[in-house]
């Protein structure tokens, strides 16, 4: 199908990921499904379209921008250490200056975990994740892939900033000052914490397996 399926790919890929957040409809999902199903839900739904698209990226015509080089490899696998973590801190955490946060309301500024860092964890997360992997994935169909992608995350935090200094009025402001002032890092994580910095090993190992199997490439030098 070539280039049509990486074009249709990509229609489904930001459908679905404006249509579920939109005003009409995002009431209603969380309403049936919870804050946390609806954020597990949606990033299930992210993920599967994620990975179609990725291959139909593989199986676009192969236009070479630049030769792939050993070195490169080592590029996304440095860097997906960290995604993984950031992932795991911030997937179902309170965060009320992003997307993806669950039990906003019991967000403390005083102890804002991975929120000190940045106010947009998850789209900080796909950042790093596109821009590692334009690296060794030269031709014209991943460049614009993942160029794309990190693209419209850089961009995304700031569309996300202005909707929720809208909505939030000075208790933004009021926040985020708070926030800037809280310790970067706990002296003592709680139990919870460890569990997710496990549980991103954890996945960081699986990637590394499954990746093979899920998108014909391996990893690994």
């Amino acid at each position: 199908m070539g280039w049509f399926e990486f074009a249709l790919a990509y229609v489904v890929f930001f459908l679905s990921h404006s249509l579920p957040v939109r005003p009409p409809l995002r009431p209603r999902l969380q309403a049936r499904l919870g804050a946390s199903g609806f954020t597990l839900a949606y990033s299930a739904l992210s993920l599967a379209v994620l990975s179609w698209l990725i291959g139909a990226a593989g199986r676009a015509p192969h236009v070479v921008l630049w030769d792939w080089a050993p070195w490169q490899v080592h590029v996304p696998l440095t860097v997906m250490g960290p995604v993984c973590l950031i992932l795991a801190l911030s997937i179902g955490r309170p965060n009320p200056f992003s997307f993806g946060g669950a039990r906003n309301d019991q967000f403390d500024p005083a102890r804002p975990g991975i929120v000190r860092l940045s106010r947009h964890p998850l789209l900080a997360e796909l950042t790093l994740w596109a821009s590692a992997h334009v690296v060794p994935n030269g031709d014209l169909a991943h460049v614009i892939l993942f160029g794309t992608f990190a693209a419209f995350a850089l961009l995304g935090g700031r569309l996300i900033d202005r909707r929720k200094r809208r909505q939030m009025g000075p208790e933004w402001q009021r926040m985020r000052d708070l926030v800037a002032h809280a310790p970067p890092l706990s002296a003592s994580p709680s139990v919870g914490t460890l569990l997710r910095l496990a549980a991103g090993i954890a996945l960081y190992g699986a990637l590394l397996w499954a990746h093979p199997f899920l998108f014909g490439v391996s990893p690994l030098p």
